[in-house]
């Protein structure tokens, strides 16, 4: 049989390239603006792009401070669901210490990241890396919000110490793991080279994240004291708050 030649001015079939590479590839949506706060938190849920392009081509410095205040209030908010376990005091000293826990903790953190993101190849100026920082918070925090109406079930039908504190470390734990992942999706559009520098500094924030649970406590039970007077490493106190002759006290 003949074959037709073929012609060397063809033009050759499109190559279709999927989105394993360095950085996912972009959608028209993902450029759209985000006006209120109402849109920044539908844009933080289902269009976490969309934020991460606003961070880096939009005003400097313009979704941080939303995105902060979002983090602040659903933290205070879920702050109330931790403190109506013991009521009194821990009405406005659970929300006082969740939220102010939650924003020294990303300002601890806050110069390892910018710095591990250097070192990785990532092309991210400071005001971005803080920018997805307030996202990885605000994504976390609104997360905990979910959670809150299970949490204030258990409050209430429950006196154990020890087991209101577990599921509230469980619930923070599932948000970190949804807020770390929206933090190196905004670094892979960041221009990330390597994951080791993130993934060292995801190990620091879960450690300042713990020793947080120690250094403002009591969150769930009471105490003589507003703060601790005894320094302790988080490990050491949740192993204290299983015993049962400290129940309801100092956690």
């Amino acid at each position: 049989m003949n074959q037709t030649p073929s012609d060397p001015h063809s033009t050759p079939p499109p190559v279709l390239l999927s989105d394993t590479g360095p950085g996912p590839i972009e959608d028209s949506a993902d450029h759209e603006p985000i006006s209120g706060l109402i849109s920044l938190i539908e844009s933080v849920l289902r269009h976490p792009r969309r934020v991460v392009y606003q961070l880096r081509h939009g005003t400097t410095g313009g979704l941080i401070g939303p995105l902060v205040v979002i983090a602040i209030a659903f933290a205070a908010v879920y702050g109330l669901i931790v403190g109506s376990f013991s009521g009194g005091i821990q009405w406005w000293a659970a929300p006082a210490k969740v939220a102010g826990g939650l924003v020294v903790t990303a300002a601890i953190c806050l110069p390892s990241l910018y710095i591990f993101a250097c070192l990785s190849g990532s092309t991210a100026r400071l005001h971005e890396v803080a920018g997805a920082l307030g996202g990885l918070l605000a994504l976390l925090t609104l997360l905990l919000i979910g959670f809150a109406p299970v949490a204030w079930l258990f409050s209430q039908s429950t006196e154990s110490v020890a087991m209101m504190g577990f599921f509230h470390l469980l619930f923070w734990a599932i948000a970190v793991c949804f807020g770390i992942r929206f933090l190196r999706s905004a670094f892979r559009q960041f221009g990330l080279r390597s994951e080791a520098g993130l993934n060292t500094w995801v190990v620091i924030f879960l450690l300042v994240s713990l020793q947080m649970t120690s250094a403002l406590r009591p969150f769930i039970g009471t105490s003589v004291t507003l703060l601790p007077e005894e320094k302790k490493f988080f490990a050491v106190h949740w192993i204290d708050s299983l015993n049962p002759n400290s129940a309801r006290s100092g956690r």
